[in-house]
């Protein structure tokens, strides 16, 4: 009697369908522990004041139990435990659980962590530890360091070509009085929202960044001393105009300019900064919320 034959049949699952497995993280990108990484790698992590949280921020506008974030399998979520100054992410204060994203930033008191969530964690870690090179934490514009490599890079380029260079210092007016009056959290949400006023007016080409503090840096390639006087003077304008809101408080923001163009052909970048802080200096003196040249 002749053998049946039995086809055996496997049944592949698509792709798509398979759980993936992604590890997770929470990185200081602003404030105290710059660059540290905490793995969320348990159900629960705790945030907040007290010694006992797993993720401790010591900081006054921080509660004891601030947030909590869970861990579900693929799912992880932020919850803010009733703080008295609320879990913000991506800027928005949240009034429930939040389910969080790859790149989300979470702001608890005064301290930023982005979250990040890959296949390959260590290799996300590393790239965000470089972005850190380059970028600003709080104001998510160009650093000091990025700035400094850029005016050197853009001065070598107008000397070469012989193609004007403009600098512009911006500086917040009154900031010490808003910290004072409005508390250090409202002041970084001043910077922040005064950094996205003006970057989003920028060029391409054109180099915005954190100068230090409250002051920040506008280098101008191709643009000439009248130029970047007319830009200084809109982005002061912008300011001026925008409302600045905090907590259900209007704070009313101006702030002043110093502009400076590469005069000489081996002008150093020491001596252009220089010249522009001299003229923000001026505009200070006569009154602030104003653009000197």
């Amino acid at each position: 009697m002749p053998r049946k034959h039995t086809t055996a049949i496997t049944v592949i699952s698509k792709i798509s369908e398979r759980a993936v497995s992604r590890a997770a993280a929470l990185v200081v990108i602003h404030g105290e522990d710059l660059g540290r990484k905490f793995d969320l790698t348990t159900e629960e992590t705790l945030i907040g004041r007290t010694s006992k949280a797993d993720i401790q921020v010591d900081q006054d506008s921080v509660s004891r139990h601030h947030a909590k974030i869970r861990v579900d399998g693929t799912r992880i979520t932020v919850e803010d435990m009733g703080s008295t100054n609320g879990t913000i992410v991506n800027d928005e204060h949240i009034e429930e659980t939040l389910r969080l994203r790859n790149g989300d930033l979470v702001k608890i008191g005064r301290t930023i962590f982005k979250f990040i969530a890959s296949n390959n964690i260590e290799a996300a870690y590393h790239d965000e530890i470089y972005r850190m090179t380059t970028v600003d934490g709080l104001t998510q514009v160009f650093n000091r360091r990025y700035f400094e490599d850029a005016i050197e890079r853009e001065l070598s380029r107008s000397r070469r070509y012989t193609r004007p260079l403009s600098l512009v210092l911006l500086d917040i007016d009154h900031f010490k009085k808003i910290n004072d009056t409005y508390g250090h959290l409202a002041g970084d949400a001043v910077l922040k929202e005064m950094a996205l006023t003006v970057r989003a007016r920028t060029r391409r080409e054109d180099v915005f960044a954190r100068f230090g503090g409250e002051e920040f840096a506008l280098l101008l390639p191709e643009v000439d001393q009248k130029g970047a006087a007319h830009l200084a003077e809109k982005a002061r304008k912008l300011v001026e105009k925008h409302t600045f809101i905090f907590d259900g408080e209007d704070i009313a923001v101006t702030m002043s300019a110093g502009v400076a163009t590469v005069q000489k052909k081996n002008e150093s970048h020491t001596e252009l900064i220089r010249r522009a802080d001299e003229k923000l200096y001026e505009a200070k003196s006569a009154g602030r919320n104003r653009v000197a040249m």
